[in-house]
This record gives structure tokens, sequence and C-alpha cells, in this order.
């Protein structure tokens, strides 16, 4: 008896240990954070120098994966110090009210190849909305530290106006000098946990 309990804890073990997704802490000297808004008829790239995450993953069941993602709104840099005190302000993301973007991780589902579809929460400005990443996961090796790495690319658009930030001007030709859609774009590498 005592036999088939040691044999069952081992199953147990083996099934815990190695059939689970692996969880990963975001290296964020190697990671990026970046956005693309439309400005008049030219586009303004920017990104978010202060955030950090944790996730869990395995390309065998992308399903099971979890994740939440923190990124400070005070660290945005358009390398334009007026610019960027203009979007830290009450104008747009109000950075002292709203001190971080979040984003939580509902799902994940393989499409083709190393491509994926993850959708979750994303906050910003106070507010919650359903949001999908177009992912591509650009695979796992050890580095010369005996550290498991893995990484990914992704991208989402959304409205800014969902997230009421709306601040605008109108130009004489009855356009906005503002684009409402952002493309979010992240470059992520990320470390396993031991």
């Amino acid at each position: 008896m005592c036999k088939i309990c040691g044999l069952l804890w081992l199953i147990f073990f083996f099934q815990s240990t190695f059939l689970s997704a692996a969880e990963y802490i975001v290296d964020p000297i190697h990671s990026h954070v970046g956005f693309v808004i439309r400005h008049i008829v030219g586009k303004v790239h920017g990104e978010y120098k202060d955030f950090d995450g944790n996730f869990s993953f395995d390309p065998k069941t992308p399903e099971k994966s979890k994740g939440k993602f923190i990124v400070k709104a005070g660290s945005i840099n358009t390398n334009n110090i007026k610019r960027d005190d203009h979007l830290k302000s009450a104008d747009f993301f109000d950075v002292k009210k709203f001190k971080t973007l979040e984003f939580a991780i509902k799902n994940v589902k393989a499409t083709s190849g190393n491509k994926y579809v993850m959708q979750g929460d994303l906050t910003v400005h106070g507010v919650t909305k359903l949001v999908t990443f177009d992912v591509e996961f650009s695979g796992a090796d050890k580095d010369p530290w005996d550290h498991i790495r893995t990484g990914f690319s992704a991208s989402a658009k959304i409205n800014r106006k969902d997230y009421k930030i709306i601040w605008n001007k109108v130009l004489d030709s009855g356009s906005l000098m503002i684009g409402e859609e952002v493309e979010i774009t992240l470059n992520i590498e990320a470390v396993e946990k031991k």
C-alpha cells in the first residue's frame, strides 16, 4: 500500500513540477513598452521607462497563461520635455491622480506557429477595457548565468477616448491635431523564476 502511495506522490510531483506553466519576471533593462499616435500628418513615437510584470506561460498550454503588468504613468517619454509635461497633466494622463497603467491577462490562444492572441483588462486613466494583443513568441534560451529567458513581441490598437483622454484641437482644415487611435507596442524579455 505504501508503495502505491509513493508512486502516486511521484506522479503528482512530476505533473506539478514539469507540466505546469513556467513563471517569469519581466526584465525591464531588455524590454520596451512603446506607443505610436498620429500628430497632424506625421506620427509621434513614445515609450514608458518604468514598468514591471510577471506572468506564467507554456507554449503547449497557452490557455493557462496568467500575468499582470504595471507601468508608471509618470515615466512617459517622447523625447520632448514640454510635450511630456503636457501628457502628464490633467489634459491627458493626469499622472498625479492615476499613477499607473495596468494590464491583466485573461486568456491566450494559439493561432499559428509561434503566434498567439492575448486578451486582457487594460486600465488607463482609471478606466478598464478589454484589449486584444497580437503576440509573437520568440522562444526561450539559457543565458550565460544559467537563467532561462523567454521573449515576446506584441501589439494592440486602442482608442484613447475610450479611456476618457479626449484633449484635442481642431485644425483649419477641420481635422483633429492628434489622432484618437493609439498603437501599443511591446517587446518583452523575461527571466524564469527559480
